[in-house]
């Protein structure tokens, strides 16, 4: 504490926000970084909507975006291309912020909800709805949420013992994980042929035919979920000390872990349900924002922005880079799978 001013010195520079009895604490940091990634996806945003057979220049975007175009150009733009780039930012950023959960809580890197298996189980809800009774969006959205929940609650009772550890949690997660996706192929493979070839295309991880009606839906849930989330923040980051310390400042141990998984499971099934398990985004989000923050932990805004960043490079260079139109599914699990074997080397090296 400064002897003139009285102020507390935190160690990094902090912008406090205060409004009546309300007062948030940002670090300047983390501000300056949400801001470049901001304006590095908006730069991303405009590079997609640009690209494509019909390419246009970007005083023509940004006129379509304003309203200053009309015919061809504002179709293009505005009812073809649009809806993509949208689906991939807010879906990109949900999965960003579904993993600064799960690695935040559970205190591991590895905590990703592909990993764990609540992706898995939120494809397996999708799926049987789809194949069993062609369901309509609606139906595939509860039936990922239905299945992600399901597998969620049975990762927790098989891992809970005198509480649930991180360590323990992730290791029952990837057996549940391993389990549905043999479920899944036999799903798959006792299906309609038809059926089948879309579903399995599906399942890869694809914006393609993402409809305005889905982005539209998809983002409220996902608004919602981020309103709900925000709350639990501050627990969070008291749980980062451990079980006894947070308890000990008041914080409702099992009862905030389980709302936290509840809500994670959530942004994940939303995605699920309407592009299919686009992988490794919630892995790789929240170490990027982490890394670029320099914070003790994880924090979600840098997350959402770093996921929204990756979900759209990856899908630009699924439709314009690579030789034939791939699912962004497959540059995801290629980029991130790179990932996942630098990052288990990495841990390996730290432990004596």
């Amino acid at each position: 504490m400064s002897a003139r001013s009285g102020a507390v010195d935190f160690g990094r520079r902090v912008l406090v926000l205060r409004r009546r009895r309300i007062a948030v604490r940002l670090e300047w940091r983390s501000v300056a970084v949400c801001a470049v990634l901001l304006l590095t996806v908006a730069g991303m945003a405009v590079l997609a909507l640009m690209t494509g057979s019909y390419r246009l220049g970007p005083g023509q975007v940004i006129s379509a975006l304003t309203g200053g175009e009309t015919g061809l150009v504002h179709d293009i733009v505005v009812d073809w291309r649009l809806p993509r780039v949208a689906a991939a930012l807010v879906f990109g950023a949900a999965l960003g912020v579904s993993g600064a959960i799960f690695q935040s809580m559970l205190r591991n890197p590895l905590a990703d909800p592909g990993i764990i298996g609540f992706t898995q189980g939120s494809y397996t809800g999708a799926l049987i709805v789809i194949l069993a009774v062609n369901g309509t969006y609606w139906q595939v959205v509860g039936g990922a949420l239905a299945g992600g929940m399901a597998t969620a609650v049975a990762v927790y009772v098989l891992a809970f013992r005198r509480g649930v550890q991180g360590f323990r949690l992730i290791i029952v997660g990837i057996g549940i994980s391993a389990m549905l996706g043999s479920l899944n192929t036999w799903l798959i493979l006792k299906a309609d042929l038809l059926v089948a070839m879309a579903a399995a295309a599906w399942g890869a991880g694809s914006l393609n035919g993402v409809s305005w009606n889905q982005v539209l839906v998809g983002g409220a849930c996902v608004a919602v979920l981020l309103v709900l989330v925000v709350p639990l923040s501050r627990p969070l980051r008291q749980l980062d000390l451990g079980d006894d310390a947070a308890a000990s400042q008041g914080v409702r141990v099992q009862p905030v872990r389980l709302g936290l998984i509840v809500a994670g499971v959530a942004l994940t099934a939303t995605v699920t349900a309407a592009s299919g398990p686009i992988a490794f985004i919630a892995l790789v989000a929240p170490q990027i924002a982490r890394r670029l923050a320099r914070t003790a932990g994880i924090t979600f805004g840098p997350a959402a922005f770093a996921g929204a960043l990756l979900c759209l490079a990856a899908d630009y260079l699924a439709q314009h880079v690579a030789p034939t139109p791939l699912p962004v599914g497959i540059v995801t699990v290629v980029l991130g799978g790179g990932y996942l074997g630098w990052l288990l080397l990495t841990e390996a090296r730290r432990r004596p």
